[in-house]
């Protein structure tokens, strides 16, 4: 394939896997994770810091809970590929919406940064890492994660 070529369809894949990222903690963090991670990735995110995808889909399904309802944006998104291995660089804004209880919607801006590998089954993270800009909203001790308190400032 040429390689222009390749770097077009390689892109458009990477793009793909955010996008799937994005749905998978929005749509209820189904499955085992392999099809979005390698087995040894590594996420540091406001959830906590994590290697393995076990603990990763442990971590996500602990954070993205059934009774909050969330929404990742993802845009911006620069990609560096080096073969096999690519970075990328993406803005991130999520909201999150209680569906019980007195807490109003909560929103977060941040920037999200990736190290993707390309495995047999296709691209895939190594590594994940989401850090917190800003947010809005009612962010108490009852609906924030402590590691959010300690990386996000206050609206």
């Amino acid at each position: 394939m040429d390689d222009r070529l390749q770097e077009l369809f390689d892109r458009n894949e990477i793009t793909d896997l955010i996008s799937r990222q994005g749905r998978w903690l929005d749509e209820g963090v189904t499955g085992d994770g392999r099809d979005l991670f390698t087995e040894d990735a590594v996420a540091e995110t406001p959830g906590g810091l994590v290697q393995g995808v076990h603990r990763l889909v442990a971590q996500a399904r602990h954070n993205h809970t059934e009774d909050t309802r969330t929404q990742h944006s993802i845009t911006d998104v620069l990609i560096e590929r080096d073969g096999d291995r690519a970075s990328v660089r993406a803005n991130l804004r999520v909201a999150f919406a209680p569906l019980t209880g007195p807490d109003g919607p909560r929103f977060m801006g941040g920037v999200y940064r990736w190290e993707v590998v390309r495995t047999p089954q296709g691209w895939r993270f190594a590594k994940v890492q989401a850090t917190p800009v800003w947010r809005h909203g009612d962010w108490n001790e009852s609906n924030l994660p402590s590691a959010v308190r300690a990386t996000a400032p206050a609206a």
